[in-house]
């Protein structure tokens, strides 16, 4: 790979450049972080765990009843592994330093529903990758190579 490419993060065996726009919501939408300390505080927590588990936040924003972040981690890691180290520290952390929340709001003594919606954020759409993809299956033909197709 003689060219960098643009934002990507280079590692010993690998070259990524992953970006995920990761929502969860509070359980059952309870409005918790209805102050600015409260949902700075959250923020704080939200860096805290992120850190330990080597996860880039690159945008976050804590709403009164759910977040949005912007992350980015290792290829090596899975996503239900980042998503649970996120809510579930999170959670128990904050609960555990707000017991009036966890009696009032959080009576199951789960802060986050069990839900979440994660997608891809990229400079290049589908559209952009499926047509680089056929065309190099048409350069391979064009070339007198035989490549087989997988559709």
């Amino acid at each position: 790979m003689a060219d960098k490419i643009k934002d990507a993060v280079y590692a010993q065996r690998y070259v990524y450049n992953c970006h995920y726009h990761l929502i969860w919501c509070t359980k059952y939408r309870n409005q918790i972080f209805t102050t600015a300390e409260l949902a700075s505080e959250m923020k704080k927590l939200i860096l805290t765990v992120a850190a330990r588990n080597d996860i880039q936040v690159e945008k976050l924003e804590v709403m009164p009843e759910h977040v949005h972040a912007m992350i980015s981690f290792r290829p090596s890691k899975s996503i239900s592994d980042v998503v649970k180290a996120l809510k579930g520290s999170t959670g128990y952390m904050y609960l555990r330093d707000h017991p009036d929340i966890r009696e009032k709001k959080c009576w199951g003594g789960h802060l986050w529903s069990s839900s979440y919606y994660i997608g891809t954020v990229g400079n290049m759409s589908k559209d952009t990758v499926e047509r680089y993809i056929n065309d190099q299956v048409y350069n391979a033909k064009k070339d007198g190579k035989p490549y087989p197709s997988t559709h």
